[in-house]
């Protein structure tokens, strides 16, 4: 139980992270709920996925693979919206990763 606390503590943290751009532009507010709960659900898979790759290379990978579906959907509206949708997954993936293996792993 205390690793599920553990995870929902970085998903929570990554979700926050991924949302303060967004509050700050003024964007949708479903989007940004949006955001916020895809990085909370990563923060509750990527700690728990051993693929016998780095803990930053998993994460990352899932993010990433996770991020296609919305950039599919957001890029006939906001085509400039797609690079930091892959910074972000990279970035928070990466992080996710490595706070899961510290701190649960």
């Amino acid at each position: 139980m205390n690793d599920f606390l553990i995870a929902i503590g970085i998903g929570l943290t990554a979700g926050l992270i991924d949302i303060i751009p967004m509050t700050i532009q003024k964007l949708d507010k479903r989007d940004t709920i949006s955001a916020f709960v895809h990085y909370f659900a990563l923060g509750l898979i990527i700690p728990f996925v051993n693929w016998g790759l780095a803990p930053w290379m998993t994460g990352m990978i899932i993010a990433l693979l996770t991020a296609i579906p919305v950039m599919i959907v957001v890029y006939p509206k906001d085509k400039k919206a797609i690079v930091p949708m892959i910074l972000f997954s990279l970035l928070l993936g990466a992080g996710i990763g490595i706070a899961g293996a510290k701190f649960i792993g």
